[in-house]
């Protein structure tokens, strides 16, 4: 496999250019002719880190990582745009893997109406994919920040949790591991809570009460959380007690993708519905923003968790 005979068969997979592409892949650089404001985000995928190859086709791959990176523009209320690509491919990853890899992409692109527009492709120790995503609004202030939340404000999540981490587990059901493999980023419902009134967002990458944390931290609130009213996918609590587990485990564990807003609550209702339309999902209340510091998250029964969440780093 070559690297220009490589991208040559890319480029022949690549749909027509969307119309904020002026110039896209087979240049130096992509043009694009974007107007309003943009929101740009850039994520990375690596083997052993964020996924396995031995657990994943290539396309499952391919998916996931375009996914998580479009998962922050939900998390602004961002229309998707453009995304590039960096695919670094070991030596023992062959062209048909890397197409097939590529089409896990394309077929999320489609549906959210994301332009592939360029990226870049290197001889890599192990498999790993960076992707910058491009989002647009109308202007700088249509985009949420995580740095809005106010006191009194409720604090909502899209869908439900939970099912990412549980899909980790040996033997985990095929619908909990698909939840791990294929997560869907919440496009739809990002734009429905911000054009509803929401003054703060942020995805679950990282686990509820991690990302909780930043949000709390970067609004200057505190967060309070009824562990109770969370909810959480059918079939992962039980699927951790089963491997010996503490259930409650999963308000740290991450990549469930979905959303984490605060909005004031006299919106709710409205922010609810919107949801539902936009993208066939529930909006759930779990809590609300406080005067203070920190995340409180509370268990049926009084008892407080510690929030935690995922480290690259740790």
């Amino acid at each position: 496999m070559g690297e220009f005979e490589l991208l040559a068969r890319i480029r022949e997979r690549l749909p027509a250019a969307g119309p904020r592409i002026h110039l896209g892949s087979g240049d130096d650089a992509a043009v694009t002719v974007p107007g309003g404001a943009t929101a740009t985000s850039v994520d990375a995928l690596v083997d052993g880190v964020h996924f396995r190859r031995e657990d994943a086709t290539p396309a499952q791959i391919g998916h996931k990582a375009l996914a998580t990176a479009l998962s922050d523009l939900a998390a602004m209320g961002a229309e998707p745009g453009e995304a590039y690509v960096v695919l670094g491919v070991p030596a023992d990853y062959g062209e048909d893997e890397c197409l097939e890899l590529l089409d896990g992409m394309l077929a999320l692109a489609s549906v959210t109406d994301t332009d592939l527009a360029g990226g870049d492709l290197t001889r890599a120790a192990q498999l790993f994919l960076a992707i910058t995503v491009v989002g647009h609004a109308p202007d700088a202030e249509a985009l949420i920040h995580r740095a809005g939340a106010r006191v009194g404000d409720a604090l909502v999540i899209t869908d439900e949790i939970g099912a990412a981490a549980a899909g980790l587990l040996p033997d985990a059901p095929a619908e909990l591991r698909a939840r791990q493999l294929e997560p869907q980023p919440r496009l739809g419902a990002g734009r429905a809570l911000a054009l509803a009134g929401a003054t703060a967002m942020i995805d679950l990458s990282d686990g509820l009460g991690g990302d909780a944390r930043h949000l709390a931290e970067s609004s200057g609130v505190a967060l309070r959380i009824d562990a109770g009213a969370i909810p959480f996918a059918p079939g992962s609590k039980e699927s951790m007690a089963a491997a010996g587990r503490d259930p409650w485990e999963l308000l740290g564990g991450g990549e469930d993708y979905e959303l984490l807003a605060s909005l004031p609550p006299e919106q709710l209702e409205a922010a609810t519905e919107a949801v539902r339309v936009a993208e066939g999902i529930a909006l759930t209340k779990i809590g609300e923003a406080v005067a203070g510091s920190g995340v409180e998250i509370r268990l049926p029964g009084g008892r407080l968790v510690e929030p935690g969440g995922f480290d690259q780093l740790a």
